[in-house]
């Protein structure tokens, strides 16, 4: 982050720095590989209490920020996850959160209340698999029938769908879209565990089989949301480009670091020239990746009307730069980079993650372009 923080926001953002310095050390990370979860329990709830899961909730419902614009305050906890390759549903609880708290209402207070608490996480399932799987493709059917709402189709990839209390399920009414929060254990729903290369990051692919629920379960209005999931689409999409160039950070640290204590012929490695354009490479996409992803929080908080665009050239930029800086980090390494007790690979791990969910570069760019078409036609 390149933002200049207020003090609170420092002091937020160096509290979760120490929390997570001391809860989750590198080593901690590689224990938690065969972990269910992913993550510990009493960890997400000591994360909830510092703040993590309130900010894009109302004070009305319980919630608060540190500055008056969440999303800025959230991005400082996103890169600290990157920095430190952190576990825990993050993004998904935090958008479910907002979500749920923009809806208004008592309906979804006691699922609030527990996102809030840390007692439970919920996760948001948008996604989709092929052919479905383009940004914005959403083909679950939702539909109303008399008291209930039904829904029909699949999701994938959903980050902690086992873990889960709640699911955030958008589908499409006729031309609309609506969103849903289903139990996870309600009847119909078959959650499958997928694979990651992230340690702790854990997925699912969520089938829906005639599942039914009460119509209180909509949040928003019956094929009213699309508005809504633009926006849930803009702050995930913002929080985790801003998460990978917390992971690049951390990469480019340790691996100049590692250039200037290897010596070759009597020289550390980073006095070389060759070194020295790879790196003045890459601290410039890191420096770019700053920039881009602090424009798409601070625009994405103000709902500013080039919020879509700068959000998306954040994710198209970042997750192609920073997969390139990681695997240039992992070479600079040499052998040690490739082994699994190096740490590098952690934030490779990261990186590559985060540059397929919530839409590729290549879904970005091309979303970049429709933007530009609306423009050059309104014009």
């Amino acid at each position: 982050m390149r933002l200049q923080p207020t003090g609170d926001q420092e002091f937020f953002r160096e509290t979760t720095a120490r929390f997570l310095d001391d809860m989750v050390p590198v080593d901690r990370l590689r224990a938690l590989r065969d972990d269910p979860a992913g993550y510990d329990a009493d960890y997400w709830r000591r994360g909830a209490e510092l703040g993590w899961t309130s900010l894009l909730v109302s004070e009305e419902r319980g919630g608060g920020s540190i500055s008056g614009e969440g999303v800025v305050d959230l991005s400082f906890i996103a890169y600290e996850f990157g920095r430190h390759a952190a576990p825990g549903p993050l993004v998904a609880t935090n958008v479910v959160a907002a979500a749920l708290s923009d809806a208004g209402g008592d309906m979804h207070s006691a699922a609030l209340d527990h996102l809030l608490s840390g007692e439970a996480v919920a996760s948001w399932c948008f996604g989709e698999p092929v052919p479905n799987d383009r940004l914005g493709d959403v083909t679950l059917e939702i539909r109303v029938d008399g008291p209930e709402v039904v829904l029909n189709g699949v999701k994938r990839p959903v980050e902690s769908a086992a873990q889960a209390g709640a699911l955030l399920v958008t589908g499409r009414t006729g031309a609309g879209l609506t969103q849903v929060l289903v139990p996870s254990d309600a009847r119909g729903v078959a959650i499958e565990p997928l694979k990651s290369v992230d340690l702790t990051r854990r997925f699912g692919l969520v089938r829906f089989d005639d599942v039914r629920v009460p119509v209180d379960a909509v949040v928003g209005e019956v094929g009213g949301a699309a508005e809504q999931v633009e926006r849930q689409l803009q702050i995930a999409a913002t929080l985790l480009s801003v998460e990978a160039v917390g992971a690049m950070q951390s990469a480019f640290d340790m691996t100049v670091d590692w250039a200037f204590q290897r010596y070759s012929f009597g020289r550390p490695l980073a006095s070389y020239q060759e070194l020295k354009h790879r790196f003045a490479d890459m601290k410039s996409w890191l420096e770019a990746g700053h920039a881009i992803s602090d424009a798409a929080a601070a625009a994405t908080e103000a709902g500013a009307p080039d919020a879509a665009e700068l959000v998306s050239a954040a994710k198209a930029f970042v997750g192609t730069q920073g997969a390139e800086l990681a695997q240039d980090c992992v070479q600079i390494h040499g052998g040690i980079g490739l082994t699994f007790e190096h740490d590098i690979h952690l934030f490779l791990r990261r990186i590559t993650v985060d540059h397929g969910l919530y839409g590729t570069p290549a879904d970005h760019r091309q979303r970049l372009a429709a933007i530009i078409e609306r423009r050059v036609a309104a014009a």
